[in-house]
């Protein structure tokens, strides 16, 4: 009985990535369910070289620095039926096009959520024990502090408001959980009930910002989210607060928060801004009330080998005729990242 036929597929995306998504154990899974080839990384949809793999591709395993599947990049891979991308949204890849075409995707947003609740959770545990400002002092004055100095440091009852139960707000409730913390969560998305079951008590905007000690942004970069925080709501966070932001920087007024953190009555950790980077010139640089960090707090080196597992479980998905188990679909992009 001859072997069923593998179905054919193609990556597109920037190969510096491919050895990290895709480590030998992965690359061997993934030959043994598909015909493709893994010196072939597509990064340009008309480069001849990849015309003849493209025309026969039924999936495309994208990630970062795949191009945009427009329509001229769908014209050179005609009988693709699976987008299978390795890594998280795939709002800036796909179009009208793609899903005028039927075309299924998946994306491994899940896995990528993994770091980045896992870094804000450490941002808030280092945030309650004060340790940012700690370390500025101690490097300043060289002495350990008196206890009037830590008589408010401490993570005991500290109030953390999550504004986003998106797949990272979600993964950062459920690691907030043996914590001492009172956690508030707003998104408009969540019923009171849904939200009391994730650990959280369910609150207006404004309400949160006034309450919370720390403030985390995991809310999707979508048109009702542009520049949710203003001056007027940053201006509701308490004095002394902290506001942690690695989702996007659009979600944030940038003069705004670079007038209150210039002043010195917020302090905040953030892994993106807008722009980003920052002009050499941001004072948000070298400011003691500042944490910044180079949009790390996703996937990075030995962690891209989760998103790679995540595509490689889909192709087996695929392979073997089953649905999807990470699929995005056309009606979920007007309220996820």
């Amino acid at each position: 009985m001859p072997s069923p036929r593998l179905p054919r597929a193609v990556f597109a995306m920037d190969p510096v990535h491919l050895p990290l998504l895709f480590p030998p154990h992965l690359m061997t899974r993934l030959s043994r369910i598909t015909a493709i080839d893994p010196a072939l990384v597509v990064r340009d949809f008309t480069d001849p070289a990849a015309a003849e793999a493209l025309a026969h591709a039924e999936i495309l395993v994208t990630g970062w620095g795949c191009p945009r599947l427009d329509s001229p990049a769908l014209a050179a891979a005609p009988r693709v039926r699976t987008v299978l991308h390795a890594a998280g949204s795939v709002r800036s890849l796909v179009g009208e096009e793609l899903w005028d075409r039927g075309i299924s995707v998946s994306s491994a947003v899940t896995g990528n959520a993994v770091p980045v609740a896992e870094y804000t959770l450490a941002m808030i545990l280092l945030a309650g024990k004060d340790a940012f400002a700690h370390r500025e002092r101690f490097r300043a004055a060289r002495v350990h502090p008196t206890p009037a100095e830590t008589a408010t440091t401490g993570n005991v009852g500290r109030r953390v408001g999550v504004i986003g139960a998106s797949r990272v707000g979600r993964r950062l409730l459920e690691l907030l959980r043996p914590f001492d913390l009172t956690v508030l969560l707003h998104d408009p998305y969540v019923e009171p009930g849904e939200a009391l079951s994730l650990g959280a008590e369910p609150v207006t905007l404004d309400d949160l910002l006034g309450r919370s000690d720390i403030v985390t942004l995991h809310a999707p970069d979508i048109p009702e989210t542009y520049r949710m925080l203003d001056a007027g709501r940053l201006a509701l966070i308490r004095d002394g607060g902290l506001l942690i932001n690695t989702s996007r920087g659009a979600l944030i007024d940038p003069v705004a928060l670079t007038e209150e953190l210039v002043s010195g009555r917020l302090h905040a950790v953030l892994d993106v801004t807008e722009p980003e980077p920052l002009p050499p010139g941001s004072a948000l640089y070298d400011l003691p009330n500042v944490f910044l960090t180079p949009h790390i707090a996703g996937s990075l080196g030995n962690e891209l080998e989760r998103l790679g597992q995540i595509v490689v479980e889909e192709a087996e998905r695929v392979a073997a005729g089953e649905p999807l188990g990470h699929e995005v679909r056309v009606g979920d992009l007007g309220r996820v990242a």
